[in-house]
């Protein structure tokens, strides 16, 4: 397995990956919006703003820096996984989205890739942060929770969203300190 910056390369496996969600109706997570872009505006327009999402010095107000990256195992190419890092939080991410937003694809879930996806992304994650690292899951999807947790998540809050109109579950990683 290994983490892969998006580019054009990757445009037609991008989009078996969001289709596969369609033909599940499962939501879509930590995708950096492809989902969107793919409908409207483009798999093109998407690699525009995912470049976007990493300047820095330019982000638009109400938008944080960002890196997406495509989980994809090497074998064959295939997107197994999604992850968006946020690298700072606004008010609304603070409370309810957190730093990290993921997703496996419906085929490949209940392999463990979730929680391998994640562990490998904090190893280079969590020195960006430098902090506690905040992540949350809707409380009626306790894979997603148990994959936070088996990564050291430690539940913080659970509170109605009226954004996503269900109950949400906040964790918190604390910074590991090697001794």
């Amino acid at each position: 397995m290994k983490f892969v910056f998006p580019c054009k390369e990757y445009e037609r496996q991008a989009a078996a990956y969001i289709q596969e969600f369609e033909r599940y109706a499962s939501p879509v997570n930590g995708a950096g919006g492809l989902e969107n872009y793919l409908k409207e505006g483009g798999y093109d327009r998407w690699l525009q703003k995912i470049l976007a999402d990493v300047d820095i010095a330019n982000i638009p107000e109400g938008r944080v820096p960002a890196l997406t990256y495509f989980y994809v195992r090497e074998e064959d190419g295939e997107i197994i996984g999604m992850i968006s890092l946020r690298l700072m939080l606004n008010d609304f991410l603070r409370r309810e989205g957190g730093h990290i937003g993921y997703s496996i694809r419906p085929t490949q879930r209940r392999k463990g890739y979730g929680a391998r996806m994640l562990r490998e992304a904090l190893r280079f994650f969590r020195p960006l942060i430098g902090g506690p690292i905040l992540i949350s899951c809707d409380k009626e999807n306790p894979a997603s929770a148990g994959v936070i947790r088996n990564c050291g998540g430690q539940l913080e809050a659970e509170f109605y969203s009226d954004v996503f109109q269900g109950v949400i579950q906040r964790y918190r990683m604390d910074p590991i300190h090697d001794a």
